[in-house]
């Protein structure tokens, strides 16, 4: 198996040493460069292309927030926030700019590692304490969750049923086994008919397909 490249982005220096010795102690997964800002997190981005980056979101220069939505935008790297923050506005504002998991820094070091596995494979991973406000928002319409408008019109969603049968289980959070599983396809085919249900709908991320289904219901 190839070995999983990550870029560390986070401010403070000890947590970046501390990272890069959880990581490197996994077998198939390495540091490929540091940034202690997030504009430098966008250079090197562009610059390493890594599998992922570990983002924090209070950053100089740049915050994480920004520094995510131009990383996924451009399609140079996943994106798997780990950060102390959990208020709505920092949750909410990563997943919208198209990260493709978040955790918090309370997280065990196996917790994080396994994250990273995760998302490079196309999995979403969302910290339990924080998946209950994704659910509520998604369902209700919170006055503290800022919405933003869906990338197309609901009512006239270009997918084939196919897509709208994996949309429904991106909605409900499933893994790329799982959704094989309830649908009986390959993990292969699930991924091909992500990539295109994420393409046709203008997301960035499974994470925000499922706050779109979630919000279809």
């Amino acid at each position: 198996m190839s070995t999983i490249g990550v870029l560390l982005a986070d401010d403070h220096a000890a947590i970046r040493v501390g990272m890069r010795m959880v990581i490197e102690t996994q077998p198939g997964l390495t540091v490929v460069g540091e940034a202690a800002d997030g504009a430098k997190a966008v250079d090197m981005a562009r610059v390493l292309r890594p599998d992922v980056v570990l983002m924090d979101l209070r950053m100089p220069v740049v915050d994480g927030i920004r520094a995510t939505r131009e990383i996924t935008r451009a399609g140079w790297s996943k994106v798997l926030v780990l950060t102390t923050f959990d208020h709505d506005s920092y949750l909410f504002g990563a997943l919208r700019a198209g990260a493709d998991g978040f955790l918090l820094k309370s997280a065990e070091p196996a917790e994080i590692t396994a994250a990273l596995q995760r998302v490079v494979a196309g999995d979403s991973v969302i910290s339990p304490e924080v998946t209950a406000r994704i659910v509520a928002a998604a369902l209700t319409s919170r006055p503290s969750v800022q919405r933003e408008p869906d990338p197309v019109d609901a009512a006239v969603l270009p997918l084939t049923d196919r897509e709208h049968e994996v949309l429904g289980c991106l909605g409900e959070g499933l893994s790329n086994h799982a959704i094989g599983r309830r649908l009986g396809i390959s993990e292969t085919t699930v991924k091909t008919h992500v990539s295109r249900v994420l393409a046709k709908l203008g997301l960035q991320s499974r994470v925000q397909a499922a706050l779109f289904a979630g919000r279809r219901r």
